[in-house]
Parts: C-alpha cells; structure tokens; sequence
C-alpha cells in the first residue's frame, strides 16, 4: 500500500515543531507498513528533503523570500494580515497540481490522502483523475472556517466533497459543518497523542512516590489516590496547580482563567500559562491587574517551553484547563489534541463546551465541560477537581477508558488502513 499525504505544512528539518501530529500519524501509518512519501510547499526555497526517512517533495510557488504562505502560522490569519499573500495562492495549486502529477506517474500511490482540502483537493484532482488514485479529503476545521469570510469558497468545495472517493473529520463538529455542506459520509478520523507519555507516566509515578520513597504532601487532596488501575493523581507540591499549554490567541479564552482567577483562593491556587502568541502581552497586562488583589490566585506567564520543561509543567500541575470560545470569526477548537496529551498524562480536566472538545471530554465521566465565556464555572470546576479526590479518580479512570476506545494511534491508525483498502479494492 503507497499513501501520498498532502498538506500545507509538514516539518522542514528534525527538530522542527509543526504540525506533529500529522508527523506522528505518518510515523505510525508506515510502523503499519504503509509506503508514505509527503507533498508540501516548499517554505523560503527549501527543497526536497526527507524526515524521519520519509521522502518530503516541496514544491516551489514564488521567488524564495515570497514563500512564506504556509508554516509557523495559519496561511488565513497570514493573509488576513498581509493581504498581498493571496496573491500567491493561484501559483500555490498550480505548482503543486503539476508536483502532485509528477509524483503520481513516477510513483503511482494507491490513495492520494489530501489534508486541509482547500485548496489542497484542487491540488490533487488532477492525478487522482488521470491515474485513477482514490482520492481521501481530511478536514481540521481551518478550511470550513474561511466559508463565513469568503463567500465563493463554499461551492469549491462542495464540488471537491463530491469528487472524493472518502471524507475524514477531525471531529463530529467538523463532520456536522461537511455535511452542511454536502451530505455525504464522513469517517471520524482524530489524532492520538504526540508525547512520549509511557516515559511521562513511569516519571510521573516517580514522582509521586510509586517506586520508592515519597512526597510530602500539601494538603488533603495531595494524596496520590488511583482511579481503579489507572493513573494516580498527581499530588499536590505547595499549590493546586491549574495548567494551560497552547498559543495566546483569541479562540483559546486565555482571558476567562485570567479572570477566574479572582474566584480562586491565593492561599490555594496557581494558574500557570504556558505558550506565547499575539495576545500574550494583552494577557499579560490582564494579570497585572490582578496582582494587588490578594485574594485572586497568583498567574503565572512560562513563556514558550522546551519539551523537558514543558513534560515537567504536566507532571507538576493538578488539573488541567481549556477555556476555549467561539472567536469573533466563528472559529473554534476543532479537536482539542492537547486535552487528549494532557488525559495521557493523569491530570483531570475542565473544558468548555465547543466545537470538537467534547469529543474528547464527555462532562462528568472523563472530564468536566463549562460553558464558554463563563470565569466564574471555571473557578467552580477547578474548585471541585481541588476538593473532591474520590470525584476526581472517577474523572481520571473514565478519561484512561475514553483514550484507549477512541484515541490511540492504533485504532486510528488501523481505521485508516481499513478504508484505504476499501477504496483500493473498489478501484479493482
């Protein structure tokens, strides 16, 4: 089996950070024995290279210092600022449309897997028509999003839904939004986790005291209790740590735990912010505000981390939140990847209730779910996880079991391989 992914972004040298999800669903795909080989822009005239042996073909759509649409942030919110860079996107598809072809007679995959169809289906129409490749959309959300601004967008895309021979959501509130669009079936395809959390989880339990020694704890809630097999709590170091890792944009609601901080104890809480982005010094001006209230929890601002940092933010923290909202372009959390690394990693969660988050996060079971904009049921729910450990194991155990059945890179590795061969065995 010969997979071709296509997407607007893939890593450009081994250490590079972007979309790792993608680069561990790769990973797992070929561990499964699927052939992969990569088509994505080139980005400043960077030419064909290959990570984690992986051939990664970039093609090139400007002069070097003009290829800057895609990576290190959205292509949308790039042209929103710049607007000039919609220039770029017509020699975008065409330069791609003639790389994908190129690799399509040379190699000739059995599926063409084409992440973020707009315009990445327009990219690969053309040789998945002349050879004949079954051709597999996935959509993340971002390119739903563009509907509500660009009008014209909408019917490219009903066509190019029409057009594949499968569809793949990142979640139910991106496969409600296809459907919308066209009704047709769409497969539920979700991420798994991109940390290395068995090594997390063994570091974790060190932690804690499991293999020898232990802790002294803070307070009542510190004690490591077990959820019935599962991961222990972790205990509690001086304060109730409130963890959130994620860029400072405005879907994130950043703001909202800033603000329900004011409804947490000093003398029991830390909120600690983990991440950078646009609004980081408009978050941060926030927090200042609250610095000579001597009630409010005390905020915390890391900065952007290093792994080794960032996997000892999880292990130290006690709960972790995503006050996610619907922003002012309609955008919202299309998944929430980073509730499912931070369940892996034993910590409860408090989430609101939008887009694909409670796909993730079903309230009262494996999680629980606020509504959006609302500090003050924030501060409720983190109050809870703080004062309920018997509350919390139970959060803990259904969060084990709502991994393992829905989010392992296994089963969603396997399922893809179930409907690539569907599709190649309906191509013969």
């Amino acid at each position: 089996m010969k997979v071709l992914v296509i997407g607007s972004v893939y890593p450009r040298f081994d250490k590079d950070a972007e979309v790792p999800w993608l680069r561990t669903s790769v990973a797992h795909l070929k561990k499964a024995g699927v052939e992969i080989q990569v088509l994505a822009p080139a980005y400043k005239g960077l030419k064909s290279h290959d990570i984690d042996g992986t051939r990664v073909n970039r093609f090139r759509y400007a002069p070097a210092s003009w290829e800057i649409l895609t990576h290190e942030e959205g292509a949308p919110s790039k042209m929103a600022s710049r607007p000039w860079l919609q220039l770029l996107a017509i020699p975008y598809i065409i330069s791609g449309f003639f790389k994908c072809l190129k690799i399509c007679r040379k190699w000739r995959p059995n599926v063409i897997h084409a992440h973020w169809p707009f315009p990445h289906a327009y990219i690969a129409l053309g040789a998945a028509k002349l050879f004949r490749i079954p051709l597999v959309l996935n959509f993340h959300g971002a390119e739903l999003l563009l509907i509500r601004k660009k009008k014209w967008v909408k019917p490219f895309l009903k066509f190019a839904i029409g057009q594949a021979q499968a569809v793949f959501a990142n979640s139910s509130f991106t496969a409600a939004k296809i459907k919308a669009i066209r009704n047709v079936d769409v497969e539920w395809s979700p991420y798994g986790t991109t940390l290395e959390t068995k090594d997390e989880r063994r570091k974790t339990k060190e932690l804690q005291g499991e293999k020898g020694g232990s802790l002294p704890l803070a307070s009542a809630t510190a004690s490591a209790t077990p959820s019935s097999g599962g991961t222990p709590q972790h205990p509690v170091v001086g304060k109730f740590k409130v963890l959130f890792v994620g860029r400072h944009i405005e879907r994130k609601g950043i703001c909202y735990l800033i603000e329900a901080a004011k409804h947490l104890s000093a003398d029991k809480f830390e909120i600690r912010i983990v991440g950078e982005g646009d609004l980081t010094e408009e978050l941060k001006a926030q927090a200042a505000q609250l610095e000579g209230d001597k009630n409010a929890a005390r905020i915390v601002f890391t900065g952007k981390l290093v792994a080794p940092e960032l996997a000892r933010e999880y292990r130290e923290a006690n709960v972790f939140v995503l006050p996610a909202i619907v922003d002012h372009k309609g955008d919202t959390e299309g998944l929430g990847v980073v509730l499912i690394e931070a369940m892996e990693l034993g910590l409860p969660i408090v989430a609101s209730d939008v887009g694909g988050i409670p796909d993730v996060v079903v309230n009262d079971e494996s999680g629980i779910l606020v509504p959006e904009k609302d500090a003050v049921a924030l501060a409720d729910a983190i109050k809870r996880i703080e004062s309920d450990p018997q509350y919390t194991a139970r959060l803990l155990e259904g969060a084990r079991n709502r991994i393992a059945e829905h989010f392992t890179w296994d089963n969603i590795t396997r399922r893809q391989i179930e409907i690539y061969e569907q599709l190649t065995n309906r191509k013969k």
